[in-house]
């Protein structure tokens, strides 16, 4: 690893010490910064070149033999900040904008299509500093996909008629957003800056923005847009990373002459040196109405921007120690006093210029009466900060972990990673972009000492949500029409916070005993089979396990399935199942955040069937950890204040999904019809009111009592070893729960309804909240098996780039427009979901055209396309996973499923590349189209009857920026309405579990 010393020494180097590439490529380069010039990861091998070009654009080449997907970012270094003040949300409509053809390549949809077509993806987003565009597409395709990326930055067209439509999505993305909380709480800190500052800015924008006001104004749209892209979207402001198969110099013979052409307008890096807010917004606290219920409390402070000081990085070493949620910590003594349930401390990026500090909790019903108390409390333990002074073993101890976590940091997917490497480009220099967010080592006391003395009660502005504000506010604010008022803080409270001295039970955190110290790998085991085996298997338990042969690095994974059939009796049993498991997490916090911030991770879920139950992360003290768990789980009791401070946060979280998004409500409800038992929301929380601490007391014991246990064990460990640790949990539990194993009979999994051939069932439901109403049809295939399953994810890939292209992009149907399969239960078909301000009715008939319309599509699709298409999703089907997380996570849902097909991804890409084109067609006639005689059809329609901002959502049929040309929805039968939902699954038969893919006979066998 490079020294800190050595990097100090590091200079920029001409281009002459690359040799193979062209002169017309070197003309173009400035400075190379080579592979052993950049810091790196030891466990990191793939090879890296840092470009700065003649028009200051940095680029970061990524050579990866063994990748299989290559992939290119690209950051611009400026966001919605940036907005003309007449033009709120113009960064934003550029970035849509980009993707809408280029002088190169006029099709709107070239870009997509051509990604679609060589097995990629893409995506971009826009924030207040950086606006970022990135792709992944197969090895093979990455110069076209480069091509056609690089046009963005130098000829896109912006034309008047995809501005018009396209202005439809960005008010579509922010219609989705306006009964959003965290976008409602976010304008409304911006809308509280000083009203000439950037930082007050809309930056989503909608149709009034971006056209309705600018026209009034005689502003013409598009012109803002080449003027924003001309001034901005300049070279020097400009980081690309690209990952690829090729080696250096031939990714730099590919990248250097598509973007050296991009014009340097020497545009300087935005700054804003005065922070957003003034005295006048000090010492104030704002009363928010929130959509849902829901309670949380915010101190803030602005404190400069920190990001010169990257390393030293006193707000990690700040944010570690308010944060924290061991003993003695802020958290430990507000939750002591039933005031809060989480905390979370540290700094806030503003911009370049300035940047925040905040500290925010949850609220109980009881806390939300203590809102000063809770920040006295807070500034008890900065005052213990201040006395105790910088501690440099806490620096250090912050210092390793972060060390360790570069050290042994896993790699990303491609497209992952170049969205990020390209931000950091704009971030660092190029030696450090790798390392920079990981690796720090001056140890600044006076800096941190300076972010202290600014946590002032002069310099707080503390914000309250509570639906209790309801009727007592006096603002709206203007975007979002988030009620709220303004209070000033009364001095005789602020006094209080200036003179409140230390806490007795506050203090600094323990050392960590959690931190790992063998980074050794185990024995290798002398037969390792290419996938997961049994190796054990009791009445009471089966275990898989696999020993890691491909990531070697000293972590594992050990997740159990703990099947009880008293979990999912009833609604009242499924409550109890719930609470058991969130006061169980909520005991455990304060002991097992040491382990977390250790790299490792314990989850503990409720299911349908009992108990999801996993531990990961560095193999040295995992199985400490997992045997305290253990323990604590079968040993649990308890406490009646937390109890009801759980339930009572429970039963918020059931209500509140009405506010969901309305395309949520959606799948829900597909679920609860298609699933033989799911106990509903209005189920759950009619019952909830029979939950007592009595109850769920005598229930954990009976929850525990028959049990099977199914387990998968990952990673660097030995078969030896796996088999302890599962004959450790059998012991804990038969010991402390007297365990018994679950008779066979009792291994039951939920099945899935069957619909009829030729059927078209609709449900509806309203919602109250949102504008958008949505819909989701399913078009069920079937149980899953090899055939179906690649002829179900080839007609998703063969329809997929059109469905967005012409139900969202042409027709602008709405932001959230998503065609793909969906799997339940052993069960499967193709979904589509619109999220939409029309009619669920009109959607559902441009639904149908489109698939009436790619019928045809496919029918006369070219034998080249069809292999396109092929090959596209064997490209996405055998990207190997990153991480060793990730391949347990694959491994799991095969256990979970019982379908055991562990070497899935294989055998469906051998069957896919065997397929014709006829085989594609007569699924889709059979399944998908109109008159399919094996068509299963259900609509889930949720309409808006919101009403919002004084006048009702839209609904029915086009509007006059929908196309003339539409082409006619096919003549569909009358649904058969669904409204007793029960009576619906009492009527139709259930498929069969789908049969596991591996003979378990024989897999027991080998043992």
């Amino acid at each position: 690893m490079t020294t800190p010393a050595l990097l100090s020494a590091v200079l920029r180097r001409p281009f002459q010490f690359v040799r193979c590439v062209s002169t017309m490529a070197k003309a173009h380069i400035k400075n190379v910064i080579e592979n052993g010039e950049i810091i790196r990861s030891e466990n990191d091998h793939r090879l890296y070149r840092g470009l700065e070009l003649n028009n200051g654009m940095k680029v970061m080449l990524v050579s990866d033999k063994d990748t299989d997907k290559s992939a290119a970012g690209m950051d611009i270094h400026v966001g919605s900040l940036k907005d003309p003040v007449e033009v709120p949300g113009l960064a934003h409509f550029c970035e849509h904008m980009l993707f809408l053809g280029t002088k190169k390549y006029p099709e709107e949809n070239a870009y997509s299509k051509y990604l679609t077509e060589n097995g990629g993806s893409s995506n971009a987003f826009t924030s207040l500093e950086h606006t970022n565009y990135y792709f992944d597409v197969s090895p093979e395709g990455l110069g076209g996909a480069l091509d056609r990326f690089a046009q963005f930055f130098l000829c896109p067209l912006f034309t008047s008629e995809a501005t018009d439509r396209e202005l439809n999505a960005v008010h579509s993305e922010n219609d989705r957003n306006l009964q959003s909380d965290a976008w409602r709480i976010f304008q409304l800190e911006r809308s509280q800056s000083k009203p000439d500052h950037d930082f007050c800015k809309f930056g989503t924008g909608n149709k009034d923005t971006l056209s309705t006001i600018p026209k009034s104004k005689g502003i013409d749209v598009r012109d803002e847009l080449l003027k924003f892209h001309d001034k901005y979207y300049s070279s020097n402001m400009m980081g690309l990373s690209v990952v690829g198969k090729e080696s250096l110099d031939e990714l730099t013979e590919m990248v250097v002459p598509l973007f050296c052409g991009v014009e340097n307008k020497n545009t300087a890096v935005p700054e804003w040196p005065i922070p957003p807010y003034g005295p006048q917004h000090k010492k104030k606290t704002t009363k928010v109405v929130p959509v849902k219920d829901y309670r949380e409390l915010t101190g803030s402070w602005c404190i400069p921007d920190l990001h010169p000081y990257y390393k030293a990085n006193p707000g990690h070493y700040l944010g570690h120690l308010l944060g924290h949620e061991g003993p003695g910590s802020l958290l430990s003594e507000l939750k002591a006093r039933g005031w809060v349930n989480t905390l979370c401390g540290g700094q806030k990026n503003g911009a370049k210029g300035f940047a925040f500090f905040t500290v925010n909790v949850d609220l109980t019903e009881e806390g939300q009466e203590h809102v000063e108390d809770i920040i006295t409390l807070t500034y008890e333990y900065i005052n213990m900060l201040k006395k105790e002074g910088p501690q440099e073993w806490v620096f250090q101890e912050c210092m390793d972990l972060s060390t360790m976590q570069f050290r042994f940091k896993d790699k990303e997917k491609p497209r992952n990673y170049v969205c990020h490497l390209s931000n950091m480009l704009n971030e660092f220099p190029i030696e450090e972009v790798l390392s920079a967010p990981y690796l720090f080592n001056e140890f600044r006391p006076d800096v941190i000492n300076m972010i202290l003395d600014l946590l002032t009660p002069e310099n707080i502005r503390v914000q309250v949500v509570s639906k209790k504000f309801e009727g007592k506010t006096d603002k709206t604010e203007e975007w979002y029409g988030t009620q709220y008022r303004v209070d000033d803080i009364p001095d005789e409270i602020l006094e209080v916070w200036r003179s409140c001295g230390v806490h007795e039970n506050l203090r600094l955190p323990d050392r960590n005993e959690f931190i790992p110290t063998n980074f050794d790998l185990v024995p290798r085991e002398a037969e390792n089979p290419p996938l997961p085996e049994i190796i054990r298997d009791t009445p009471l338990s089966r275990l898989w396990f696999k020993q890691d042969d491909k990531f070697l690095k000293p972590k594992a994974c050990i997740s159990f399935d703990i099947l009880s059939p008293y979990a999912y009796i009833d609604p009242l049993h499924a409550n109890m199942n719930v609470m058991f498991v969130e006061l169980f997490k909520d005991a455990l916090n304060e002991y097992a955040y040491a382990a977390e911030i250790a790299g490792l991770g314990y989850s503990l879920s409720s299911s349908l069937y009992g108990i999801s139950f996993e531990v990961k992360g560095y193999s040295d003290k995992l199985e400490i950890l997992l045997k305290r768990i253990l323990e604590r789980l079968t040993a649990f009791t308890i406490s009646p204040q937390r109890f009801d401070i759980i339930k009572e946060a429970y039963e918020r979280g059931l209500k509140n999904f009405r506010a969901e998004q309305p395309h949520q409500h959606a799948v829900y409800y597909t679920t609860v019809i298609m699933s033989e038992v799911v106990w509903t929301k209005d189920e759950l929380l009619s019952a909830l009111e029979d939950v007592t601490a009595e109850k769920l007391q005598a229930f954990i014991p009976q929850l525990l009592s028959l049990l099977y246990v199914e387990g998968l064990i990952y990673g660097n460990v030995t078969k030896q070893k796996a088999a302890e640790i599962v004959t450790m949990l059998e012991d804990i539990l038969k010991e402390n729960c007297k365990t018994k194993p679950l008779v066979p009979s009792l291994h039951r999994r939920h099945r899935e309804v069957q619909l009829p051939d030729g059927c078209y069932y609709m449900h509806k439901e309203k919602n109250d909240v949102h504008n958008s109403s949505s819909i989701e049809m399913f078009y069920q295939c079937g149980l899953q098996n090899t055939e179906r399953n690649v002829l179900l994810e080839l007609t998703c890939q063969a329809i997929s780039e059109q469905c967005f292209n012409i139900l969202r992009t042409q027709e602008q149907l709405g932001y959230i427009v998503f065609s793909g399969v969906r799997r339940a239960k052993g069960v499967q078909g193709l979904r589509v979901i619109v999220q939409s301000s029309r009619d669920p009715a009109y959607v559902e008939g441009r639904v149908e055209a489109f698939l009436q319309k790619m019928m045809g599509e496919l029918q006369d699709m070219s034998e080249e396309d069809f292999q396109k298409h092929v090959s596209a999703m064997a490209t996405k089907r055998m990207e190997k996973a990153k991480r060793l997380v990730v391949q347990n996570a694959k491994y799991w849902s095969e256990i979970l499923c019982q379908q055991y097909n562990f070497d899935r991804d294989n055998v469906e890409v051998e069957f896919l590349r065997t397929l014709k084109k006829e085989d594609l067609c007569k699924f889709y006639r059979e399944n998908i189209a109109a008159d399919a005689p094996r068509r299963h059809k259900l609509s889930v329609h949720i309409v808006s009857v919101a009403e919002q901002n004084g006048s009702a959502a839209e609904s029915a049929g086009p509007d006059k920026d929908t196309p003339d040309d539409l082409a006619p929805a096919p003549p569909m039968p009358e649904p058969i309405v669904v409204t007793d939902i029960p009576d619906f699954k009492r009527s139709l038969p259930l498929y069969p579990l789908a049969r596991p893919y591996i003979d378990l006979t024989k897999a027991r066998s080998k043992l």
